[in-house]
């Protein structure tokens, strides 16, 4: 397969360059990505399978969804498979990251809008 056979992702991919991100957060998906299969946590041939997975299982977008909305969701899938990959090597406690995940809900739903999210106002109840 060569570049030109390479399917293209809309507003991820200009076909001429490296991938686009959105939000900070994509590029330090992706960087962790390559960093731990660097460090050899996971080969190529597993993320591609564990993403794969992912992306097939994603709900199928309208037709005309804008560039926006398949970066998102191609990023969610890039996401969930990094989380997998991370918690089959032990990388990551289940329960922990759901834990830390109520408490960014938390303080997000705790913090007016247009502040900053701070980590700290979500580990007490506001509700």
């Amino acid at each position: 397969m060569n570049a030109s056979d390479t399917p293209r992702i809309p507003g991820v991919t200009d076909g001429e360059t490296a991938p686009w991100f959105a939000e900070p957060w994509q590029a330090k998906a992706f960087a962790m990505t390559v960093s731990l299969h660097a460090a050899g946590v996971f080969s190529w041939t597993d993320w591609a399978e564990a993403l794969s997975t992912r992306l097939h299982g994603a709900t199928a977008l309208p037709d005309g969804a804008s560039s926006a909305a398949h970066m998102a969701q191609y990023y969610a899938a890039w996401f969930d498979a990094l989380e997998e990959m991370t918690t089959r090597a032990g990388l990551t406690d289940p329960a922990l990251l759901a834990e830390t995940t109520e408490t960014w809900q938390r303080a997000a739903l705790a913090t007016p809008h247009g502040t900053p999210i701070r980590f700290e106002a979500g580990l007490t109840d506001h509700g």
